[in-house]
């Protein structure tokens, strides 16, 4: 009956898995998907991404922060070590609402730096544990599960590790969130976007903020999964 029971447990496991999977793989296809569709409407003044930035920054009275253009699609970011909005060529060059939109959210990010949002910077205290952990605790969950009737605390070591990427998956969406709307309000108060352009501009910010909470979920699951393992290492 245990060999039962657990053999249901871990097939829920894998239904679980896969349908994250084929959700985030969805939801990614979906932003792609608007970001091609919104980046042929052109902003009414046709500025930049970078234009965008620069002026977002100006209104908000916030200087020392670098503009720079990096490779790939959609791999626009905030780095508030360096103080740098990193904007992706497509987003850099493009005079388009889907440019815009993104612009404006990484320069939110830097809006928040600025002004000590809190959970900024709770996420980034925990840079320094995440970034220890996502490079060893794949090889101590591996090693904790082979050796887990053994010496189970190797794989509660991997569980910690692995918890702490979850918790900071779960700060991350507050911070993307609050940096989407500070990006939306303006777009609106700047007269950047109109009535109609500004709802693909939350429509393209919407789906950006799907990625970060199905991320999330999927890290919480899995992170159930190993604590399952742990709990029924006696079975």
């Amino acid at each position: 009956m245990e060999h039962t029971t657990m053999f249901a447990g871990n097939m829920w496991i894998w239904i679980i898995f896969i349908g994250f999977t084929l959700i985030s793989w969805l939801i990614s296809h979906q932003l792609k998907s608007r970001f091609v569709k919104y980046s042929k409407i052109p902003t009414a003044n046709g500025m930049t991404g970078r234009d965008v930035v620069e002026k977002m920054l100006r209104d908000n009275g916030i200087s020392g922060v670098k503009i720079g253009s990096v490779e790939g699609q959609l791999t626009d970011h905030y780095n508030p070590v360096d103080k740098t909005i990193n904007l992706s060529k497509d987003v850099y060059y493009g005079n388009s609402i889907a440019a815009a939109a993104v612009a404006a959210h990484e320069c939110g990010h830097a809006v928040q730096h600025a002004k000590a949002y809190s959970m900024l910077k709770l996420r980034s205290a925990l840079v320094p544990v995440v970034s220890f952990a996502s490079h060893w605790v794949q090889w101590i969950l591996l090693a904790g599960i082979l050796l887990v009737n053994t010496f189970p605390q190797l794989l509660l070591a991997g569980i910690i590790l692995f918890a702490a990427m979850t918790l900071f998956s779960f700060i991350t969406l507050p911070v993307e969130i609050d940096a989407s709307h500070r990006a939306l309000a303006w777009l609106r108060n700047s007269g950047i976007t109109t009535y109609e352009t500004q709802a693909y501009a939350f429509d393209a910010l919407k789906w950006a903020a799907y990625t970060y909470v199905i991320a999330a979920l999927s890290s919480l699951a899995t992170l159930l999964y190993y604590i399952m393992i742990y709990l029924g290492r006696r079975n």
